[in-house]
């Protein structure tokens, strides 16, 4: 069966920098930032990336391109008859609760984009109670999952080249130009400073063991390893492709985005006078209200921005969620000889049902528990907390150790590769670990 590529390093560097930019940057960074701290959690959220991450992520490139397979395909072709392909399975696992969850709340981004382009969102009196009331409803929240999903099905199956790359060429920079302008408008604002300083000026006194480890899942979760995502993405990569280098693009991207999307939301919730420590509601309940205070002499001007900032949660939500869509796809259609539209079609239908199970469980089926918990917080803690950490644990332990040391030099071809072993070998795993017990003992 003939495999997809991308067609172009731009391509290849966009699509995987879309795959790491997504609703973690916008939604849980600055959520988490602002809980932490500000500054001091960014250094160490910096440090988390470009010691913990970043291998993992070079790690999962590396395996992708020498085996030239899907997730599960990279451990049957560079560890035939052993038992790491158990790591792929857990791979594709991952892909099918991560894009059922995240589709949901891409599915509210998706009606507060609706909601704010036709100006209903803003004439709401109580944001805090829309935002319950259209969570807890039995059948809309589902509607825009379904749509969602649709748009991510839409662009996996048409394939990587005319698909994926196509699409990551036209949101990324789109994405990225959104952001310039939402940050310009909201750096200007009054009182805009006291938000910059607290981004700017880290206070160390509040760097605890919690907050190291915050930063760590935070790494992980935005760039999106330990699940093979990468990994399959890499495997459409040319050999002209530098993987290192690609790697750490992505992290600059990646990371430019999550600390622009801090200049959006912060200066803008300072300005208002707004706790900056605001939780997971930030987004769809103190924003709002943010938007429509900071600009209540201008409404053209509230409604083109809180339109904007919308319209770049959405395109981050879509960026990501199409290479989490593709783990899986690629993973049935490589494996069970089918085309890629019918592998699509399966995986959709398969993350719908398990979506709606999801969204339910903030209305109808909020009684309904596993393990003390809803099918949203159940999906979110078995990727978090277990498979993610384990995930990229394998990962780098298996590129470390057990791959091929020619085979990893030639597929990295850099001076930089003694280091990156290093890092293979004991810091990203035992940072990892470190992640992973403390996740489990504290769940």
């Amino acid at each position: 069966m003939e495999r997809g590529n991308f067609g172009s390093k731009v391509g290849a560097v966009l699509a995987s920098a879309g795959s790491a930019v997504g609703l973690g940057n916008i939604w849980r960074f600055p959520t988490e930032c602002g809980s932490n701290g500000g500054a001091a959690f960014i250094l160490v959220y910096l440090a988390c990336v470009f010691l913990l991450a970043m291998p993992v992520m070079v790690a999962e490139f590396v395996m992708g391109r020498a085996s030239r397979s899907n997730t599960v395909g990279s451990y049957a072709v560079l560890a035939p008859g052993k038992p790491w392909i158990v790591s792929g399975f857990m791979g594709v696992l991952a892909g099918f609760l991560v894009l059922s969850y995240y589709s949901v709340v891409a599915g509210w981004t998706l009606d507060y984009t609706y909601e704010t382009l036709s100006c209903g969102l803003m004439a709401e009196s109580d944001f805090g109670k829309y935002f319950a009331d259209f969570v807890s409803n039995p059948w809309r929240p589902v509607v825009f999952l379904l749509l969602f999903l649709l748009l991510t099905h839409f662009v996996v199956a048409v394939g990587v080249e005319k698909g994926i790359e196509r699409y990551s060429k036209i949101m990324m920079p789109m994405l990225l130009l959104i952001m310039v302008v939402l940050v310009g408008v909201s750096i200007t604002m009054p009182n805009a400073a006291e938000g910059i300083r607290f981004l700017l000026r880290p206070d160390f006194s509040k760097v605890t063991r919690d907050v190291i480890l915050s930063a760590m899942g935070q790494a992980f979760f935005t760039l999106s390893v330990g699940i093979g995502t990468l990994a399959t993405y890499a495997s459409y990569f040319s050999k002209e492709t530098r993987l290192f280098q690609s790697a750490m693009s992505v992290c600059v991207i990646d990371t430019l985005v999550a600390i622009s999307a801090g200049f959006i939301i912060f200066p803008a919730v300072f300005s208002v006078g707004v706790n900056a420590d605001s939780g997971p509601g930030l987004v769809f309940i103190t924003l709002p209200y943010v938007f429509r205070e900071a600009f209540a002499g201008m409404p053209l001007l509230m409604y083109v921005f809180s339109g904007l900032f919308y319209v770049l949660l959405l395109l981050a939500a879509l960026t990501s969620s199409i290479s989490m869509h593709e783990i899986c796809t690629a993973y049935i259609h490589e494996t069970f000889k089918l085309s890629r539209k019918m592998a699509a079609t399966i995986v959709t239908s398969i993350c719908f049902c398990l979506g709606v199970a999801c969204s339910l469980s903030f209305g109808l089926w909020k009684d309904v528990t596993v393990m003390g918990m809803g099918f949203f917080s159940l999906f979110d803690f078995l990727t978090a907390k277990f498979l993610m950490p384990l995930g990229g644990l394998l990962i780098c332990t298996f590129v470390g150790w057990d791959m091929r040391h020619k085979l990893v030099a030639e597929e990295l071809n850099t001076k930089a590769l003694p280091l990156l072993m290093i890092l293979f070998r004991w810091v990203a795993p035992m940072g990892i670990g470190l992640v992973f017990i403390y996740g489990l003992v504290s769940a």
